[in-house]
């Protein structure tokens, strides 16, 4: 009868989760991060510490995020779930990095594409200066009497406000 007894019980405790058979850390002593678990972290802003990834949240909310993440990799879930389920509770404004889908994608293409065309104009740019077309110059041209009354007097006023005043 003892061993009718013991024999499911002893199979229902080999049967256990790993999960559930892990010591909790000493003091002192650190838990290994499951690499679901980071990879997911990494990819993740805080929600409660502005500005900052989860990584590196100092708060207890943070630490309770990356303890949940822990534990969903425990269970099995892919960094990308985990990901979507911190995204689906706290908001897209939490994801580290921009979906390559979608509206996302925008963000992929758009930087590239601004560089190209930026390096397209000054390309251009030098290219016709290499040519020796002319640019559009105002040396040499005639500068009216009223113009010239103006620039003395700007020169004046500069002259005067650098003089030191004893």
């Amino acid at each position: 009868m003892i061993r009718s007894v013991l024999a499911p019980a002893l199979a229902l405790v080999l049967a256990a989760s790993p999960a559930a058979a892990q010591r909790p850390p000493a003091s002192g002593e650190t838990m290994a991060v499951h690499p679901e678990a980071q990879s997911a972290i990494d990819r993740i802003k805080s929600p409660y510490c502005p500005g900052l990834m989860l990584e590196v949240c100092t708060s207890s909310g943070g630490a309770m995020l990356r303890d949940s993440a822990q534990s969903w990799a425990l269970q099995g879930l892919s960094s990308d779930s985990i990901v979507e389920r911190v995204i689906a509770e706290y908001g897209e404004e939490y994801r580290a990095e921009p979906r390559s889908s979608g509206t996302g994608l925008w963000a992929w293409i758009l930087p590239p594409g601004v560089l190209v065309v930026g390096l397209g104009g000054v390309g251009l740019v030098l290219a016709r200066r290499r040519r020796g077309e002319p640019l559009p110059a105002t040396e040499g041209e005639p500068v009216g009497p009223e113009d010239e009354a103006r620039l003395r007097a700007a020169i004046r006023e500069m002259e005067e406000e650098e003089e030191p005043v004893f």
